[in-house]
């Protein structure tokens, strides 16, 4: 069996183990997450991709350790921006605390599905279609300034389409099932209200990963596959405990849209100048993305904006 295969079976192994561990945890703490115990399983995953990444360099030398450390900073600083979306999907729907550490799981593990699947199909298409990369650029260019322009618009979970669609055709109970996604009544199963949420959440992630994993090839150079995976599926591995742990102070970070519209525009940028000749070094792209990061998130805490428009704190 050859290196790439094994270092694809272990790292899925990997995976599947820490999701077990999660899962088992879910199970026997069906209580709200305390912010301490959040953060200190949002260090857990950040040392574990950290640990990894050191992997990479022993296994593939630095230029790879390099290209997933890129990767995993731009995913996991466009992930916090998700975060707020999350919030707002939360307070919409009026999730108690208990129940959305399940629905973010089970959101997660579908997240991992449909970024493996836009991973690999995003590199295959760029290996036979190389003028692909100036569509990706431009989609990202267009998609940076549209996160400053809109980062005020209001979302409405209501006017999503496949709940729209799921409606006619499932029977949905208003109640939280006890925390169940399923119920049965009367020898009837119903949708429950958090199977509703997590809909919206999975498709919600969709539109997440359209942005994502052309910002993660851009980033990447070259788009190697298994570094553009792992990098991606590191960061989003602890999204959940990152949601916890900074759920109570995301109205803090009033500028990271700018910075994150930044990064999108810079990658954006990278990617259409590479085609013409110009290749920006992943060292230098990476210390850019990691000071745009710092500088929004200083930037933020230093100053507020002189009408501040706070996120309803989840009840």
């Amino acid at each position: 069996m050859s290196e790439q295969v094994l270092g694809w079976v272990g790292f899925h192994l990997f995976v599947f183990i820490m999701l077990a561990i999660d899962l088992g945890i879910a199970s026997r703490k069906s209580k709200e997450i305390e912010i301490k115990e959040a953060m200190v399983w949002s260090g857990v995953w950040i040392t574990i991709a950290l640990l990894f990444n050191g992997f990479v360099y022993y296994w593939k030398g630095l230029e790879a350790a390099t290209n997933f450390l890129a990767g995993y900073l731009v995913e996991k600083s466009l992930s916090v921006d998700n975060l707020f979306v999350f919030v707002l999907i939360f307070s919409y729907f009026k999730v108690p605390p208990v129940y959305q550490r399940k629905v973010l799981f089970w959101g997660i593990l579908g997240a991992l599905i449909m970024r493996a699947i836009f991973i690999i199909a995003g590199v295959q298409i760029i290996s036979y279609f190389s003028w692909v990369m100036y569509i990706f650029g431009a989609f990202l260019v267009f998609t940076g300034i549209k996160l400053v322009t809109e980062k005020d618009k209001e979302i409405d979970p209501e006017t999503n389409p496949v709940l729209k669609l799921f409606r006619k055709f499932i029977p949905i109970k208003t109640d939280y099932g006890v925390g169940k996604f399923l119920v049965k009544e009367n020898g009837v199963w119903y949708a429950s209200q958090l199977f509703v949420v997590l809909i919206v959440v999975e498709t919600t992630d969709v539109i997440f990963a359209v942005d994502s994993v052309p910002a993660i090839l851009g980033i990447v150079n070259p788009p190697d596959t298994f570094i553009v995976y792992t990098s991606n599926v590191m960061a989003i591995l602890g999204l959940r405990a990152l949601y916890f742990a900074l759920a109570g102070i995301m109205g803090m970070f009033h500028y990271l849209a700018y910075g994150l519209s930044a990064i999108l525009v810079f990658i954006g940028v990278k990617m259409i100048i590479a085609q013409l000749g110009y290749h920006i070094p992943t060292p230098i792209a990476l210390g850019a993305v990691a000071a745009v990061l710092a500088i929004s998130i200083v930037v933020s805490i230093m100053f507020k904006p002189a009408e501040e428009k706070s996120i309803k704190p989840i009840e």
